[in-house]
């Protein structure tokens, strides 16, 4: 009988804190702003993914995963990221870019080297051949963003549009905005 009357004890607690839980959960209206915020957000990155990496694929063979990780290579001292700060950078989770500097070593655009100061961390590095093959693709993309984005805002909204995303992509991707700053590229 004790049993009973110490499991009937546990499924009352349990019961009243299920209830409580429920109770508390917060209503959110289904046409609630935010949600229509984010979801345009969301359709807006698929579509601009979608249409610029049929644009780039075509004209200069390069995926959009190359492209990003090529880009950020170029655009960093050296031409080289550790491979964490290469992550936190693109859209590419640890594993995928492992997977594509892989495809990219083979395709002799990137090459890999030791972090002489960490031997955790590995370089991946820019090669002659990635380089030539990125400056090749940049006029290329940046004509195709220029028709996309000066279809749909001037240059002060897209200079708006921008500090936006940035404060956006800070808050939300805390990594990609420290590997961008002077100190992680020196």
């Amino acid at each position: 009988m004790h049993d009973f009357c110490e499991r009937n004890e546990l499924y009352t607690v349990i019961l009243a804190r299920a209830t409580a839980r429920v109770r508390n959960v917060v209503t959110v209206p289904l046409d609630d702003e935010r949600l229509t915020t984010v979801g345009l957000f969301f359709e807006a990155h698929a579509g601009l993914s979608r249409v610029s990496g049929r644009e780039l694929e075509s004209q200069t063979g390069l995926s959009v995963q190359w492209f990003e990780v090529l880009l950020r290579l170029v655009r960093s001292p050296g031409k080289r990221l550790r491979m964490s700060d290469l992550a936190a950078q693109t859209t590419l989770s640890a594993s995928g870019l492992t997977r594509a500097v892989d495809r990219m070593e083979a395709a002799r655009l990137v090459r890999r080297e030791a972090c002489p100061t960490d031997r955790r961390s590995t370089y991946a590095v820019l090669s002659d051949e990635g380089e030539a093959s990125i400056l090749r693709a940049i006029p290329v993309h940046v004509e195709h963003i220029s028709t996309v984005l000066g279809s749909v805002f001037d240059d002060d909204e897209l200079e708006v549009f921008t500090e936006l995303v940035r404060r956006l992509r800070d808050v939300t991707n805390p990594l990609a905005a420290q590997a961008s700053t002077p100190e992680a590229l020196a």
